[in-house]
């Protein structure tokens, strides 16, 4: 016997969304690209923790340890 199979896995049916449904996600995407370009204009801080902005986030995590402020 060939372990060499033709058949492809069948695919999901689409997904059949509501006007509103497709509303949000197009404003979701929207504000997601608007996020990314914000945090793309600004300045890239040297020697840094890296990661996400703690100040926001609301604490402060160094080798796996948290930190509130």
């Amino acid at each position: 016997m060939s372990d060499d199979h033709d058949d492809p896995i069948p695919a999901e049916p689409p997904r059949i969304l509501t006007e509103a449904a497709r509303r949000a996600l197009a404003e979701a995407e929207a504000r997601r690209r608007s996020y990314e370009d914000v945090e793309a204009e600004r300045p890239t801080e040297k020697g840094g923790r890296g990661g996400r902005d703690p100040a926001r986030y609301g604490d402060w995590e160094v080798k796996g340890r948290a930190s509130d402020f």
